[in-house]
């Protein structure tokens, strides 16, 4: 089965990405759903289909019903839709693909491994899709669309998913809240932060083709206790900051402690 007409609901970061590179590659966006009116109007119009805010105004038969919304919405939104025939996929790194069960009868996962945003659309060919079905023809169905927008296309059951999800979590969302506290770090001393960027795009580089666990460095893994209690002190007019600091010492101090046992 090809999915060569695509009902899309939702129109966000994950949402605006996913058009624009199925447009890019001929697959038919038939609507485009949201609750903001505005906001689904100018997505259509960059992907040349018809929009609305409105769930009783999609079209009842389609492929796929592709949903990115936010986690919590999309048991809703299933429900709302349940007299739709069509294969219906979530995107949602969390969600197990039981959500749908007992409302539709095709239904599987279509989970870009990635973070995004509107205003930079991105390449899909380098970006895992990881995907989960209820049949086998289902998943046939949603690997074939996957590999017309990336190389990188895995089978994942939901337990894995979330585990990855997790994992993810840590490798890009508290990674960046780092580079956040670096940046005020630097900014309540007038100190730029461009002078981080060339250490933390080497860092990234580094963990491309290493693991993570041996290019650790700096005063935790030395166990260089003066700079660690230097740093300390100058974070004491922001605990919150200063104990995150000190549970990432410890943390890789508890590596060192590992590695050395290997």
């Amino acid at each position: 089965m090809e999915l060569k007409n695509i009902v899309l609901i939702g129109s966000g970061n994950l949402a605006t990405n996913l058009a624009i590179a199925f447009h890019k590659i001929g697959i038919n966006i038939s609507c485009i759903y949201s609750r903001n009116e505005a906001h689904a109007r100018q997505l259509a119009q960059k992907v040349n289909a018809p929009s609305t805010n409105q769930l009783k105004e999609i079209p009842w038969i389609a492929d796929l019903y592709l949903i990115a919304v936010s986690d919590a919405a999309i048991h809703q939104v299933v429900a709302e839709l349940s007299d739709c025939k069509g294969l219906f996929a979530h995107t949602s790194g969390s969600i197990d693909v039981s959500v749908f069960a007992d409302i539709v009868s095709d239904y599987g996962v279509f989970y870009p491994l990635m973070n995004f945003s509107a205003t930079t659309v991105m390449d899909f060919e380098n970006i895992p899709l990881c995907i989960e079905a209820n049949t086998d023809e289902n998943q046939k169905a949603l690997e074939i669309l996957a590999h017309l927008l990336s190389n990188k296309v895995q089978f994942l059951n939901s337990s894995d998913r979330k585990i990855v999800h997790l994992a993810a979590v840590f490798a890009c969302n508290f990674t960046n809240m780092n580079y956040i506290i670096a940046e005020e770090i630097l900014s309540q001393n007038n100190i730029s932060f461009d002078l981080l960027r060339p250490l933390m795009l080497e860092t990234a580089t580094k963990a491309q083709h290493n693991s993570p666990r041996l290019l650790q460095t700096g005063p935790a893994m030395r166990e260089d206790i003066p700079v660690i209690e230097a740093h300390l002190n100058l974070l004491k007019s922001n605990p919150a900051y200063k104990e995150i600091y000190t549970l990432m010492t410890e943390n890789i101090q508890q590596l060192k402690h590992e590695n050395k046992k290997l």
